[in-house]
């Protein structure tokens, strides 16, 4: 939690950066945007709260599961105006689940819905490739502007690990076999300027076919959240 309240206390200070910049006369700025092959929101760097849809009975999150992503997009730009364009790339994306599902014994496929636990926190670490389409308003002086992102994203676990400590004792499990190696998913963010809501809906479950009884539980993955863009 504190590494991302750093973060959003960078993207806070750049913003204020950006209106002092952009409240200046275009013709006494110091630096002149003359190039007219400009491009925008090379990075980005994300602030989300995983919501998990199609609970097993009894299925309950706790307080806020977390998560930040960062990475890179080139943008395409596909219009003369430069205001539609296109952005594929690559980043990474960690999450703190947290919830009332306690893993005790993978190799069975041991789970239990204890409400009373003292702590259960399942992390997630993925490789994502991004593919958006963009719509904005923007001008090469100004770093003010309306913007619509909405796209296609897949990704690939990296890492993955529980942490439970409640009934059945004290259980930490790394990489086991259960979680689904990939998923894939679609996005759209927009916004003014530096603040843009996000979210994303993912279409594979998190975990692997049959892994949860009854089967119906998906545990699909929607975050929601803040997006910020960096040129």
């Amino acid at each position: 939690m504190k590494r991302i309240l750093f973060i959003a206390f960078l993207m806070v200070s750049f913003n204020f950066y950006g209106q002092a910049t952009d409240t200046l006369p275009e013709v006494k700025r110091t630096i002149k945007v003359t190039d007219p092959f400009y491009r925008e929101d090379q990075f980005y760097i994300g602030i989300t709260h995983s919501i998990l849809n199609k609970k097993p009975e009894g299925f309950g999150q706790r307080s806020i599961s977390a998560g930040t992503s960062f990475g890179f997009l080139r943008d395409i730009p596909i219009n003369k105006q430069r205001t539609v364009a296109i952005a594929p790339g690559f980043g990474f994306a960690f999450y703190n689940l947290r919830h009332n599902m306690g893993l005790i014994n993978p190799e069975i496929n041991d789970f239990v819905i204890e409400s009373g636990l003292t702590r259960n926190v399942q992390k997630l670490t993925y490789f994502e490739i991004p593919l958006e389409i963009r719509w904005r308003n923007s001008k090469m002086h100004s770093h003010k502007f309306w913007r619509v992102y909405t796209g296609v994203k897949y990704s690939y676990l990296l890492h993955s690990s529980t942490k439970y400590e409640g009934y059945y004792g004290k259980l930490n499990f790394k990489n086991n076999d259960l979680v689904s190696n990939s998923n894939i998913g679609v996005y759209v963010s927009a916004g003014f300027n530096t603040w843009n809501f996000y979210a994303y809906y993912g279409f594979k479950p998190l975990y692997k076919k049959d892994i949860l009884t009854p089967n119906e539980s998906y545990l699909n993955m929607i975050n929601v959240g803040l997006m910020f863009y960096i040129l």
